[in-house]
């Protein structure tokens, strides 16, 4: 089978979303069947992988991608974006990835019509005027609104994801499920390296662009314990919140507790894991926009490491409560600083093997297999 998978997000850009477009197409070539991934060009160059086709084609402008996509003759579509679910309105088969943030505030402006060939109009053809991104946005999920209940199938990452769609858009009931995530065979063989001083380690592994990811409370409850309790605490990752971070790390007093690698490669990801006593993630879930699962979480957790997240969206199910983490019930600074003084005071702990079993059930195996039913 000819399979098309439409990702908009792909590595070598980093992110749940680019994790699971490529170990779903890794996953799908593995097997045999011939797949082409269509994405936008990247700046590093285009990553690979054995039986695949990586083909940097797309504009992310519907007008312009349709005359481009629809020249290739595939046996399946699968959008890996729900903004690309236009693809079934041209009637093509098409089965399309849910992740979240991508159906509830759509972020790739698809429906904005791009100019490029049009008579006397060449010199605006690719301007973008700010004023205009909410048009663009508002066209854009009134196009989604109109694509997803055409689409064949919705595969939601969670059963929040799914309760999301559902609700926002009521005419695809009877056409999702919930396929869940998978986490990469590489995390399960991290060996765990406890610090040979004694102090425990914590980690956040996350894009330091969104606001809902609360790293700040993290630093300001750490702040809280730092005069009672030894710790260390890596933040990997970047964005453009890193800067305001780093400053309240250092009004804070922790500039020789907490330290940020930004993007860090594979290698040094395990590496870090496999040192790191707990993960620490608490993300709120804001208006249009939530953690439709939180693939970071099941890493940790096949690393031998527990969480502590949010008992909020689909982090809710990508941590067992009292097996591969714990939750606070609401993201504030006091109840994170609860949590950790808990950890810290070895009120709770974890035990690495139960934390990796609780990630053995969730596959790129299981993901391709639940998907892979929809496409015949």
């Amino acid at each position: 089978m000819h399979i098309g998978i439409v990702a908009p997000e792909f590595p070598p850009d980093v992110g749940g979303v680019e994790t699971y477009a490529f170990e779903f197409s890794k996953e799908l070539a593995k097997r045999g069947h011939a797949v082409t991934v269509f994405t936008s060009r990247h700046a590093k160059g285009e990553v690979s992988f054995p039986g695949g086709v990586v083909c940097p084609v797309l504009t992310m402008r519907r007008n312009l991608d349709r005359q481009i996509l629809l020249n290739y003759s595939v046996d399946i579509w699968h959008a890996m974006n729900a903004a690309f679910a236009w693809l079934a309105l041209e009637g093509k088969p098409t089965v399309v990835s849910a992740h979240g943030n991508d159906f509830l505030r759509p972020y790739v402006p698809v429906a904005q019509y791009s100019l490029r060939g049009a008579p006397f109009l060449w010199r605006i053809a690719e301007t973008n005027p700010r004023w205009l991104e909410p048009f663009w946005v508002w066209r854009t999920r009134r196009l989604v609104s109109r694509a997803l209940p055409c689409a064949r199938h919705i595969v939601a990452n969670s059963q929040y994801t799914e309760q999301a769609l559902l609700e926002r858009y009521p005419a695809c009931r009877g056409k999702t499920s919930v396929g869940f995530v998978g986490v990469a065979e590489r995390f399960f063989s991290v060996e765990r390296r406890p610090a040979p001083d004694g102090v425990p380690r914590l980690l956040t592994v996350s894009r330091l662009s969104e606001a809902r990811k609360n790293v700040d409370m993290v630093i300001r409850a750490l702040a809280t314990l730092k005069d009672q309790h030894a710790f260390s605490y890596t933040v990997v990752g970047d964005g453009h919140d890193r800067a305001r971070l780093e400053l309240l790390t250092k009004e804070l007093g922790l500039h020789d507790r907490v330290h940020f690698t930004g993007f860090i490669s594979q290698d040094e990801l395990l590496h870090r894991y496999s040192e790191s006593d707990l993960f620490v993630l608490t993300s709120s879930v804001l208006p249009g926009s939530h953690e439709g699962f939180g693939i970071v979480y099941l890493e940790a957790a096949a690393s031998g490491v527990p969480s502590l997240a949010a008992r909020l969206a689909g982090a809710a199910e990508a941590v067992s409560d009292g097996i591969s983490g714990m939750f606070v019930e609401r993201p504030e600074v006091e109840t994170i600083a609860t949590a950790l003084r808990r950890f810290l005071d070895g009120q709770i702990r974890f035990d690495a093997g139960a934390c990796r079993r609780f990630a053995e059930h969730f596959s790129w195996q299981r993901v391709v297999d639940h998907a892979f039913r929809h496409y015949l």
